[in-house]
């Protein structure tokens, strides 16, 4: 498990505060009922007021202090319909779809984002991948140097030596599905800020079945020439590619193939050539390899917006909850 002292000193220094958009629902409130003993950040939560206390008190949770906001019932709903026409008005949006599309929570939650009622948000305990993104895509909008929305997972097990946490940074495994060369250079300036924030050095492998040159195809060209330009747009960064896995994380093989490289062998950060690998590969690593797995962190837009697997727990809603926060 990863130790969040850094994040929460910050976010102590500088609260912020989290919309969650599934608010009844007790994964939630586990984690908002931690958050508020904690102190260091502040939960909207989303929904019926009194449905959301009556599952609090039945599953023994103390959300006293949180803010509680119900899209059936919001007193600047109006104000809401018309900014989010505005943002809409080259679809056509009508004041009714607006008000309709915003009875939905993942909606609502988005906007409170983009009136800066809120600093960040997290769904997805119930809603899907799609559902948390398109609002955040439609409304948010990516950062004016962005083009796309990438992911990257954070991957952290104890370090062999003992001393401390062996951390990874692995994108994209979750959103784009075949990622141009353009496109893989911005997915790797994203992940190393994220990185960044977990107390990362970065050290960036462009991944590959070849490794300089030892392949050949289509795929090898693709992930060599993102690599050149990488190194182009990120002087300061430690870069390699095209790499083998074993090549980029083994010292004893990335020194044999890549002689001299300041990457091959040390490798912390592993940009994926498609969506296929990066999603076989960390959970791959997840699963034999005994890390935890935090993710999909949601990279690229102008406010941060992150997903939770439908499948998760109180803490990995509480661990998400910090990560988001620590993006604003």
């Amino acid at each position: 498990m990863y130790n969040f002292d850094g994040m929460i000193g910050q976010l102590k220094q500088n609260p912020k505060s989290i919309v969650f958009t599934e608010g009844p629902d007790p994964r939630i409130l586990d984690a908002a009922s931690r958050l508020l003993k904690d102190d260091f950040l502040k939960p909207i939560l989303l929904g019926n007021k009194e449905e959301i206390e009556a599952v609090a008190k039945e599953n023994g949770y103390d959300i006293t202090g949180a803010v509680i906001i119900d899209p059936a019932n919001y007193d600047k709903m109006d104000e809401m319909v018309d900014c989010l026409c505005e943002l809409r008005k080259k679809k056509g949006m009508t004041p009714e779809e607006a008000r309709k599309t915003l009875a939905k929570s993942n909606y609502f939650g988005t906007m409170l984002v983009k009136m800066g009622v809120a600093d960040c948000l997290l769904g997805g305990a119930t809603y899907s991948t799609a559902d948390t993104v398109r609002p955040a895509l439609q409304i948010i909008k990516t950062k004016p140097e962005n083009t796309i929305v990438s992911s990257c997972f954070i991957l952290v097990r104890p370090a062999k030596d003992g001393n401390g946490n062996e951390i990874l940074a692995l994108a994209d495994c979750a959103i784009n599905l075949y990622p141009n060369e353009d496109q893989l250079v911005e997915i790797c300036g994203e992940t190393v800020k994220c990185g960044k924030i977990f107390g990362m050095d970065p050290k960036v492998a462009f991944l590959s079945y070849s490794t300089l040159g030892s392949g050949k195809g289509e795929d090898v060209d693709k992930m060599r020439n993102a690599t050149a330009k990488a190194k182009e747009k990120y002087p300061e960064l430690p870069i390699e590619g095209e790499l083998q896995f074993d090549a980029a994380y083994c010292p004893e093989v990335g020194q044999l193939k890549a002689k001299g490289s300041k990457v091959a062998g040390y490798a912390n950060t592993f940009i994926f050539p498609d969506i296929n690998a990066g999603n076989i590969g960390y959970k791959l690593s997840q699963r034999l390899g005994g890390f935890d797995a935090y993710g999909p962190i949601l990279l690229g837009l102008n406010a941060p917006i992150n997903d939770l697997s439908r499948g998760c727990n109180g803490d990995e809603v509480y661990s998400m909850a910090i990560i988001t926060a620590a993006q604003a």
